[in-house]
């Protein structure tokens, strides 16, 4: 395999000192500062719908489970699409992805904007999600190859902020945009931001990289689709199966799903040994260093992506808030992750990411715990305080694991180690979707979840929570098994 970054400065050597800060390439913070902005938006505009579910089924004449699709759909589309951003990061320059994706984005977008009904509504998110699919693996490799290994914690934390605060930060400004405005201005206001983005990266955006001569295998493709998109599918279907709606029995979807995956494994562990061009290249699982942080963000993301949906309804059930308090209730919790991720980009430059990582995991398993314990004796500012440390101490354990578990690997396997880990967060924002939101309405012991009682509610969430908190101890049992200092590329080159 052809380094695309043969420009990049050599790694470091490894020392229990710090070194001596360096500074970005001229031009570096621009491409960095542009591809994290055009991120947020495009994350954000994922996590949007949540919200307007309800709003849209009666403006849209659907059902629920309908209505589930708008979600659905994106979510699958990102599943079959981002184990693919390595080869086309290989393939194509870094401005002709950019701008190929974002203006896929924009049509997208607009097309939503402007939908009579929900196919073509439906069919604008699927494009949408087309252009999103490539941004974070983007800007995670861009940034990692940028990026001088003495500054490579703070700048990171922040780049890998992105993901972590579109998911708080959206349900809270769709809360309030819908307070004001029809839903259509959900996709009308994100509109200009894309252009400008747009515009800006025709004008600035630089190539880093080299193309290489990669080929595109199509069995990788349809094996991905199959594997990843059925997992999507049946871990999406689970919530909807506790509450009768669900259109298959979510396990034939979820088995068939098993084994594409397996089979997409396996074809690209013998597209590697055959000289071929596999999708992923499989060598980033040989480390330690990368699968065990892996699997800490899988947990992580579980509860990240599940409390996300069940706390409005918690606090429109036990405290009555409507949809614009809820939006000011979530919003704070962005404003702690960026930072919490900016002081804690510079702790792990100077001690690494275990002082990170350990306490916050600690914190955030007790802080889950202490949610669970909630009920409609408590005022919303216990409540509000609760989830500013659940967000402060996830925002501890988010930027550490991911800069720990890409720096463990070669300058060239950063495309694949930041697609493994975009599309691990898709399958666990999908898989905490379903088993909280099944939680919660098997601790409602009720039909409909739409209509509980305050007592049913408060049931439903420590149920919910009670879940969200063994998965937290899974993600904190993991912590101990993290290597004690960032792993050097030269070490990991070695293996």
């Amino acid at each position: 395999m052809t380094n695309t970054t043969s420009a990049e400065p050599a790694a470091s050597p490894p020392s229990t000192k710090p070194s001596r800060i360096e500074r970005l390439a001229p031009g570096s913070a621009l491409v960095i500062g542009l591809l994290m902005g055009s991120t947020f938006l495009v994350l954000l505009n994922e996590m949007l719908l949540g919200v307007a579910l309800p709003t849209l089924i009666t403006d849209l004449g659907i059902t629920p489970s309908t209505g589930q699709w708008l979600t659905t759909g994106y979510l699958l589309t990102l599943a079959v699409l981002i184990p693919a951003t390595g080869y086309v990061m290989r393939r194509f320059h870094l401005r002709t992805i950019f701008l190929t994706a974002l203006t896929l984005f924009i049509i997208g977008t607009a097309i939503a904007a402007v939908a009579p009904g929900f196919g073509i509504l439906l069919a604008g998110r699927i494009i949408q999600a087309a252009g999103t699919a490539v941004f974070v693996p983007l800007l995670m490799t861009t940034a990692m190859r940028l990026v001088p290994e003495s500054r490579r914690g703070s700048i990171m934390a922040l780049v890998t902020a992105v993901p972590a605060l579109a998911p708080a930060l959206g349900p809270g400004i769709s809360g309030l945009v819908l307070s004001f405005l029809p839903w259509r201005w959900l996709f009308i206001l994100v509109l200009p931001l894309a252009a400008i983005a747009l515009v800006l990266g025709a004008i600035k955006l630089k190539n880093i990289t080299t193309p290489e001569p990669a080929t595109l295998d199509v069995l990788s493709l349809l094996l991905s689709a199959l594997g990843f998109g059925s997992l999507i599918f049946g871990l999406a279907s689970i919530g909807e199966s506790a509450s009768g709606h669900a259109l298959l029995p979510p396990a034939l979807p979820i088995v068939i799903g098993i084994i594409g995956v397996a089979a997409f494994a396996y074809r690209q562990i013998t597209l590697r040994r055959r000289g071929g061009d596999p999708f992923l290249d499989m060598r980033i699982f040989r480390t330690s260093s990368f699968v065990v942080p892996l699997l800490i963000m899988v947990f992580i993301g579980l509860n990240a992506f599940g409390i996300g949906l069940v706390l409005p309804l918690v606090l429109t059930g036990t405290l009555g808030l409507d949809t614009l308090s809820i939006g000011l209730f979530l919003v704070p919790g962005g404003a702690v992750i960026a930072i919490v991720s900016a002081v804690g980009g510079r702790i792990y430059d100077r001690f690494g990411p275990r002082p990170l990582i350990i306490p916050g995991g600690i914190i955030w398993a007790a802080s889950i715990w202490f949610l669970s314990t909630l009920n409609d004796t408590h005022s919303v500012w216990i409540y509000l305080a609760t989830y500013l440390v659940v967000s402060a101490s996830q925002a501890m354990m988010w930027a550490p694991i991911t800069t720990l578990a890409l720096s463990s690997l070669r300058a060239e396997l950063y495309p694949y180690g930041s697609a493994a880990f975009t599309t691990a967060q898709q399958l666990a924002g999908a898989a905490g979707g379903a088993i909280l939101v099944s939680a919660y309405t098997i601790g409602a012991n009720a039909a409909h979840v739409g209509s509980l009682s305050v007592a049913q509610t408060v049931d439903a969430g420590h149920a919910a929570f009670t879940t969200a908190f063994f998965v937290a101890l899974a993600a904190v049992l993991g912590t101990f098994f993290l290597v004690k200092r960032r792993q050097a590329p030269a070490e990991a080159a070695a293996q």
